[in-house]
C-alpha cells in the first residue's frame, strides 16, 4: 500500500492523529516499537495508546475545570481516546478513570478495524527524509530516532533531562508582600517577582527542604546525573545552610522597597529572595526560578506556601525532575507544529512539551486534523484561544517563553485572560466562553 501519511509512535497521540485521518479516508501506516521484542523503559506491554503510570484522565467537570474542558472539546470531535475512555470507564468520583487493559485493548480495536490503516509492529531509526510525517514518539524516544531528532533540529533544542520548577498563578501572589525588580535594576524593565525571607524565615525554610518528603527515582532515571543547571532545591540546601543564598535564593541587588526606611529610601536587601519569572506572554503564569525539585507534590504546596507573598499562591504546574525528551517547540514548531526546517515532519504528544494524558491525545488529535486539512488541499484554521484546544496549541507554538520553555499541563492560565469577571466566577466564564467560541471552528473541520 502507498501511504498518504507515516505516523511513528502508538502512544495516545499516535494512534488519536491515526484516527482522525484515517477516518477522514487518508491512507495511514502507523509504526510501533513495542511488538517487535523492544519497548521503551516505562511500558509494560505491547498494546497501542498504553497507560504507563495513572489509570486517570484527572477531572471529568467541564465547567470549572480547565482539563475537563479539554476532554469536552476532544469528544466533539470524535476523539477516539476520549471513547475508548468512556467504555473503559472505572469508578473515580468527578474524575475520569479506566482500566488500563481494557483501554488500551478498545483504542487497538478500533484502529485495526479501519481498512485504510496498517499498524505496523517496527522500530524507526531516522526521521524520514520525505513524504508526510506525524512523529508521536513520547517523552521516552528510543535513542537511535532521539539523536536523529537532535542532529535535524539542534542539540541545544532537544532536552534528554527534565527540570521542572513550579509555576504560581500570579494574581494568587501577595504583591503588598512582593514586588517586581530586576537585580541591579538593570535593565529598562522590572522583570521579576521578588519573596523577601528575613532569617529566621530562610532558617526554617531550608531546615524544611532537609526534612521534606521527596519523590523516589524511577528505575531508567535513577542512573541519569544532575547537571548543575538543574539541580534540585532539596539536593542543593544539602550542600550547606547557605548555598541558596549564593544560588537561586541570591538576595543581593534587590532592594524591597516594602522596608524603605528614611535611611534607605529605596529599601533594604532581604535576607534570601525567592523570584519569579513570566512564564507566558499572557503574564498570568509565574516560574519559580531555580525551583525545580523531587519534594512529593502535597509536600510542595505546604511548603513553598511558606514563602512570604506565597501563602495563598495556587500552582499551574508543581515541580519535578526526570529524564524526558521534549523539543523546544516554540523556537522549532511552526502554529502547525510542523518542523520549521523539514515541514513534511509534524511533531505531536508529549514529545512537544506538554504533559499528561490528554494533552498528549489532543495535541495528536489536533495534529492529525491539520494533516487531514494540507492533504485535502484546504486552508487550516486553528482552534481560538479562548478554547483549551487553542491555548494549548498557542503555548506549544509560539506563546510560552521559548528559554524556560517546559512541559505543562493545560490549566486556565494559558487562556487570554477576564479581568473584568470576578475571580470566584473566572473558571465558569472561561468554560462558557470556550464552548461558545469552539462551536464556528467544529464546523470548519473536514468531513470525517
Amino acid at each position: 500500500m502507498t501511504y498518504d501519511v507515516h505516523i511513528i509512535g502508538g502512544g495516545l497521540a499516535g494512534s488519536e492523529a491515526a484516527w482522525q485521518l484515517a477516518r477522514r479516508g487518508f491512507k495511514v501506516r502507523l509504526s510501533e516499537m513495542r511488538g517487535t521484542g523492544e519497548r521503551s523503559p516505562a511500558h509494560q506491554g505491547d498494546g497501542l495508546a498504553e497507560l504507563v503510570c495513572s489509570n486517570s484522565f484527572r477531572s471529568d467537570d467541564h465547567e470549572k475545570n480547565a482539563v475537563g474542558l479539554l476532554h469536552e472539546e476532544m469528544r466533539r470531535c470524535d476523539s477516539l481516546i476520549m471513547s475508548a475512555a468512556g467504555k473503559a470507564q472505572v469508578p473515580a468520583g468527578s474524575a475520569l478513570a479506566v482500566d488500563r487493559d481494557v483501554f488500551s485493548a478498545e483504542v487497538e480495536a478500533r484502529l485495526a478495524a479501519l481498512p485504510n490503516l496498517d499498524i505496523v509492529r517496527e522500530r524507526i531509526d531516522v526521521l524520514p527524509e520525505a513524504g508526510t510525517t506525524i512523529v508521536a514518539t513520547g517523552p521516552l524516544t528510543a535513542e537511535a530516532l532521539a539523536h536523529s531528532i537532535g542532529a535535524a533540529t539542534g542539540a541545544d533544542s532537544l532536552a534528554f533531562f527534565d527540570a521542572i520548577a513550579p509555576i504560581v498563578y500570579r494574581d494568587t501572589i501577595d504583591m503588598d508582600v512582593c514586588w517586581m525588580a530586576s537585580r541591579w535594576d538593570k535593565g529598562e524593565t522590572k522583570d521579576y517577582i521578588n519573596c523577601p525571607m528575613d532569617k529566621d524565615q530562610y532558617l526554617a525554610f531550608h531546615q524544611a527542604l532537609l526534612d521534606g518528603e521527596k519523590t523516589a527515582f524511577k528505575e531508567w532515571e535513577a542512573n541519569t546525573p544532575y547537571f548543575d543547571g538543574c539541580m534540585p532545591i532539596e539536593v542543593m540546601a544539602e550542600r550547606g545552610v547557605e548555598t541558596l543564598r549564593f544560588g537561586p535564593m541570591k538576595p543581593v541587588g534587590l532592594d524591597n522597597p516594602h522596608w524603605a526606611t528614611e535611611e534607605h529610601p529605596k529599601g533594604r536587601w532581604a535576607y534570601a529572595v525567592v523570584q519569579l519569572r513570566q512564564d507566558n506572554k499572557l503574564g498570568t503564569l509565574w516560574n519559580m526560578v531555580g525551583f525545580q525539585t523531587k519534594l512529593k507534590h502535597a509536600e510542595q504546596v505546604r511548603l513553598f506556601r511558606t514563602i512570604p507573598g506565597l501563602e495563598n499562591a495556587e500552582f499551574a504546574r508543581l515541580g519535578g525532575l526526570h529524564r524526558n525528551t521534549f523539543l523546544n517547540s516554540p523556537v522549532l514548531l511552526d502554529r502547525q507544529l510542523r518542523l520549521k526546517s523539514a515541514p513534511h515532519v509534524r511533531f505531536a504528544g508529549q514529545i512537544t512539551g506538554c504533559e499528561g494524558y490528554v494533552e498528549s491525545a489532543a495535541v495528536g488529535m489536533m495534529a492529525g486534523l491539520m494533516t487531514a486539512t494540507e492533504l485535502a488541499g484546504r486552508e487550516w484554521q486553528a482552534p481560538p484561544r479562548t478554547t483549551a484546544l487553542g491555548a494549548l496549541l498557542s503555548h506549544i507554538t509560539g506563546d510560552a517563553e521559548a528559554d524556560s520553555y517546559q512541559p505543562m499541563n493545560v490549566n486556565f492560565g494559558l487562556f487570554p485572560p477576564l479581568h473584568e469577571v470576578k475571580k470566584k466566577q473566572r473558571k465558569e466564564a472561561y468554560t462558557e466562553r470556550a464552548k461558545e467560541d469552539i462551536a464556528p471552528w467544529l464546523a470548519s473541520l473536514s468531513p470525517a
